[in-house]
């Protein structure tokens, strides 16, 4: 008589990344410097439906390759990302490998449709270099990312 498969048993899975032992210091290094709540202003300059600018995309580009390189923490861009995106963003973790610190190259913008826009950066991270791509969603006056991907 054929006894039955023993199932694999489900275990809960950590957290993708441990919590921060002390923040990094990230003060006037880094893309993104944190600012008061007050200061910030919405990724858009212009005139009202206009796609953000080159310099502040390759900012928030060089922001996203340094939090995906462990080098900065995650909240400091949560207010540009939707929700899901962060989750995803927390989830994912480290997910590149550098001895330096990451710098990204002039990106590559294009707008599939009105209030939207995608962008694709080379991130230079040491010996071997990584893509970056970013889609970016208007809601309301902000853009805010909805959706990354490296390799």
């Amino acid at each position: 008589m054929p006894q039955p498969i023993p199932l694999p048993r489900l275990v809960p899975v950590p957290p993708a990344d441990p919590p921060y032992d002390e923040q990094p210091r990230t003060t006037g290094s880094l893309a993104l410097a944190p600012q008061p709540v007050r200061d910030r202003r919405p990724l858009a300059i212009g005139a009202s439906g206009s796609i953000p600018d080159e310099r502040r995309l390759r900012g928030l580009g060089q922001a996203l390759a340094e939090i995906l390189a462990g080098r900065r923490p995650p909240e400091t861009i949560q207010d540009r990302m939707s929700e899901r995106t962060y989750t995803e963003l927390i989830r994912a973790g480290k997910m590149i490998e550098t001895p330096r610190a990451p710098m990204v190259g002039v990106p590559h913008v294009q707008s599939p449709r009105p209030g939207a826009v995608e962008m694709c950066l080379l991130v230079h991270c040491g010996p071997r270099s990584r893509a970056l791509a970013i889609r970016l969603e208007k809601f309301g006056a902000q853009w805010l990312i909805t959706d990354f991907e490296t390799a």
